[in-house]
């Protein structure tokens, strides 16, 4: 990381300078060899007379900068990651020639090898500022240009980029020693694409290898014809044609919801999707080709709710061809307008045009969750964050730019109306095509179409930090009728801001026809400052649930009155409503992670949901966080008793749920986690799943799950290295190296931690995908004695990491290693210690370990809480 940070000062000055047009003609020659490839950037540009700035540029090797028809020695002006012009002209033109790496951690250009058939797939990632990893260029989102790519390439591959092939001519040279290609020394092409639109270098891309390839189009309603495409590896290919026309339809019904919600026809030439190896994201939104991950490939069965999340993706990076690629921000601390707009209108499509119906209840049992854990850390930020520089803007994809983004544009819309907020939207498309914006050219249009001063609203909402609590008081007569009902709105002492709110509230009784509990009555009103009074309540009988913020519209916290809570917890799996559910589920699992409801209850409450729910996310979320509460929230001295009822009711649930169904399949993954060294049963259960002596009905054993038990049996010693290797030799591929990884790391030995954790730190040929396999195996048994050396370990290690690894592979391990099973005081201590002896540490690393430090401070204060009842 070491001068590859840019500070917005430094890319204001940049821009200050340097003027458009600006157009870039970039070669790549990718049949150097295994470890570099060959770059060469042509770049023209206006610019101030006489001034100066710089290219950026992380190259192993600068051999050529020509400025204006002068060569500069690279020596001199080289250094840093950066490429200093001086003495520019009004118009300039750069030539630079280097040599550039490939990468193994989803940076730049990164090279994955398949070894399944031992073919090489290369695929580019240059969000935030990794396009300077492949070629010479002013990074900055503002500095948008015309970018023209010439590819060459091994004869047997096939090169996408951002637009359309212009022509593909054979050339009689070889490849370089013969290890590039499928064929040893084979000749190659080369590969010229049209011009791009204006656009930012970061939405710039380049993919190479033998893909396997899909081909359709889409009838756009400007009239044009759109070729589309998709692609995956020649591994995946015969898995990936079940999906392929699903995922073409996904596609379709996006480009026409999108286009017909914002009056915006899609606006470029083609549109590809590409499944790529070890990627360190979810997706990305290229302009015309995005990349995807390709475990959104599924060769082995998924849950529901990662099929729903692979559509929710498909969609939310289609959404950013026109919120983030056709209008850019300016600067990073605008990354929200991209990503939150994305998550809301991805979630609105799925809902609204897929057969993902409940796509609201998957957003408040899963994104909104993630926003309310972030936002009550103490490195929250307002969404509109403060960016200085990079290594900022890295930590800023978090639950806040994303979740809590969307669920507050959810909260604008409702607010200003979803007619007006659309006929806004268009507007603000239609003004910046191809051009940067501000919140402040979002927010004028939306003022503009809603007659409302969104100004206030934005200053509560958009800059400053905090969630509030609702809570409902109600009086009752004599008859049981509602006397009043006033809702209190709190915030916390360090984000005093209480803030309006459009919200519903949900009456909720039992249904004596179907015994469900069902909806009897809904209030819709705004709530502002400390306390409103519900003057439609009054006189109502009092229903057996009052549920604030029925829908879900707006973005807070709630509390139930004592009534309400009562029964919330004994029916909550009576529910008819998934959204309800999600509602309160939420609302449940937040008091006990703020120490106001105790572990166990919510444990047993949640088993009952379990019996019952049939929303695949909230399914899933509810398993995840009743692991929290039973690992690290219950009293020590009872721990070991909860662990064990736990799995005997998962195994149980597991046995008769329906056969072959989505919770069947989540409740036997899950109980695979609750193993203990010494369980004989646990281990006779898991070794029969995996030798086929033992079977749920049409749960089949395919690859990811007999990898799934048999990290379970390694993780309490029933399995050792050799036998992992063994299961490995089975069937090697890219994903199973890194299941093997995982279980290996995952064996509960003294000995495999101190193995996972130098491979981890001090392997660099693992890829990303390898070394996260590694640290979640070495983190993820729950056994303190065997964390607990490492607690001081990792604080020393800290400044290492940090100084050493790329920031992603640094995020990685710095998240992925922390010893959370070590005693939580230890741990708070040691953290403490650190962060008050790096006071001047890059506010990005903090972050990090402030982060870490408080998801122990959060569990100790959360035990003892428990400890007391």
């Amino acid at each position: 990381m070491p001068g590859s940070n840019l500070t917005r000062v430094e890319a204001e000055e940049r821009k200050g300078v340097v003027e458009a047009p600006i157009a870039y003609h970039v070669d790549l020659d990718l049949t150097r060899g295994e470890r570099t490839f060959g770059s060469v950037s042509h770049i023209t540009f206006d610019a101030m007379a006489g001034a100066s700035t710089f290219l950026d540029l992380i190259a192993d090797e600068v051999t050529a900068v020509t400025l204006n028809g002068e060569a500069l020695d690279p020596a001199e002006v080289f250094a840093d990651d950066r490429i200093a012009l001086n003495d520019l002209k009004e118009s300039n033109d750069v030539v630079v020639e280097a040599l550039c790496r490939y990468s193994n951690t989803g940076e730049g250009l990164h090279r994955s090898v398949d070894p399944t058939d031992g073919n090489v797939y290369l695929y580019s990632q240059f969000e935030v500022p990794d396009a300077r990893r492949v070629y010479a260029v002013f990074d900055q989102p503002d500095l948008k240009a015309v970018f023209n790519f010439s590819v060459l390439a091994p004869q047997s591959w096939i090169v996408t980029s951002n637009m359309p092939v212009a022509s593909v001519e054979e050339s009689e040279t070889e490849t370089a020693d013969g290890t590039l290609g499928d064929k040893p020394n084979e000749t190659t092409k080369r590969w010229t694409f049209e011009p791009t639109p204006v656009m930012s270098s970061y939405l710039t891309a380049i993919c190479a290898g033998p893909y396997a390839e899909w081909h359709t189009e889409y009838h756009n309603e400007d009239g044009r014809v759109v070729p589309m495409a998709q692609y995956c590896r020649q591994s995946l290919a015969e898995a990936f044609e079940r999906d392929v026309d699903y995922l073409f339809d996904i596609t379709k019904k996006g480009f026409a919801f999108y286009a017909k919600t914002w009056g915006v026809p899609y606006p470029y030439a083609k549109y590809d999707q590409i499944y790529v190896p070890e990627y360190n994201a979810g997706a990305m939104e290229n302009i015309g080709m995005v990349t995807i991950r390709d475990q959104y490939v599924f060769d082995s069965k998924v849950t529901d709710a990662l099929a729903e999340r692979r559509v929710v993706t498909v969609l939310h990076e289609l959404a950013h061809m026109w919120f983030g690629d056709y209008v850019t921000m300016k600067w990073w601390n605008d990354l929200w307008l991209n990503e939150s707009f994305a998550e809301f209108t991805s979630t609105l499509a799925t809902a609204e045009a897929t057969e993902w119906h409940d796509a609201w209840a998957t957003f408040c049992s899963g994104e909104k969750s993630w926003a309310l854990r972030q936002d009550q850390l103490p490195t929250t930020h307002p969404i509109v964050a403060p960016i200085n520089d990079l290594n900022d803007t890295y930590v800023n994809f978090d639950g806040i730019t994303y979740a809590k983004g969307a669920s507050v544009l959810k909260q604008l819309v409702f607010y200003v109306g979803r007619e007006r907020f659309f006929e806004g939207i268009h507007n603000y498309l239609d003004k910046h095509a191809y051009a940067n914006a501000t919140l402040a050219d979002l927010l004028g249009e939306l003022e503009a179409t809603s007659g409302r001063d969104l100004k206030a609203w934005s200053a509560k909402w958009l800059e400053e930090s905090g969630i509030n609590t609702i809570t409902p008081q109600v009086e009752t007569d004599e008859n049981g009728a509602l006397r009043s009902l006033t809702l209190r709105q709190t915030a916390p002492a360090d984000h005093a801001v209480l803030r309006p709110h459009r919200l519903a509230l949900g009456f909720y009784d039992e249904d004596p026809a179907s015994g469900k509990i069902v909806r009897t009555e809904r209030v819709e009103l705004d709530v502002d400052g400390e306390t409103t009074v519900v003057a439609e309540a009054a006189g109502k009988p009092r229903p057996a649930l009052i549920l604030v913020n029925d829908e879900d519209l707006t973005y807070t916290k709630i509390r139930f009155d004592e009534e309400s809570l009562a029964f919330a917890e004994a029916n909550l799996h009576r529910f008819d409503d998934a959204l309800a559910r999600a509602v309160i589920w939420l609302a449940f699992w937040d008091m006990t992670r703020d120490g106001e409801f105790p572990a166990t209850r919510f444990i047993d409450m949640t088993l009952r949901l379990l019996s019952a729910e049939t929303e695949s996310t909230t399914f899933r979320y509810a398993l995840s966080c009743m692991g929290t509460a039973v690992h690290h929230y219950v009293p020590a001295d009872s721990r070991d008793e909860m662990l064990r009822h736990v799995a005997a009711e998962l195994w149980a649930l597991a046995n008769v749920a329906d056969a072959g169904s989505d919770n069947q399949f989540q409740l036997a993954t899950a109980y695979l986690g609750y193993g203990e060294e010494g369980d004989d049963a646990f281990a006779a259960n898991a070794r029969g799943l995996l030798n086929g002596t033992i079977s749920l009905p049409e749960l089949e054993i395919d690859n990811n799950l007999r990898w799934t038990i048999i990290t379970a049996l390694t993780s309490v010693n029933e399995m050792d290295e050799a036998d992992v290797q063994a299961e490995l030799a089975k069937k090697e591929t890219t994903e199973n190296r890194e299941f093997a990884l995982g279980a290996r790391a995952s064996h509960a030995t003294a000995d495999a931690k101190s193995w996972a954790w130098n491979e981890a730190l001090h392997n660099d040929g693992l890829t990303n995908s390898q070394m996260e396999a590694v640290a979640r195996g070495f983190s993820g048994t729950p056994r303190a004695d065997l964390a607990e050396p490492y607690a001081k370990q990792y604080f020393d290690t800290v400044d290492w990491v940090w100084a050493n690894k790329t920031y992603h592979m640094a995020e990685a391990l710095l998240t992925g290693l922390y010893p959370s099973y070590a005693d939580p005081a230890d741990l708070t201590e040691l953290g403490d210690a650190w962060l008050e002896s790096h006071q001047d540490a890059d506010n990005a690393l903090r972050r990090l370990i402030i982060e870490n430090v408080d998801s122990s401070r959060r569990t100790l204060k959360v035990r003892q809480y428990n400890e007391s009842l």
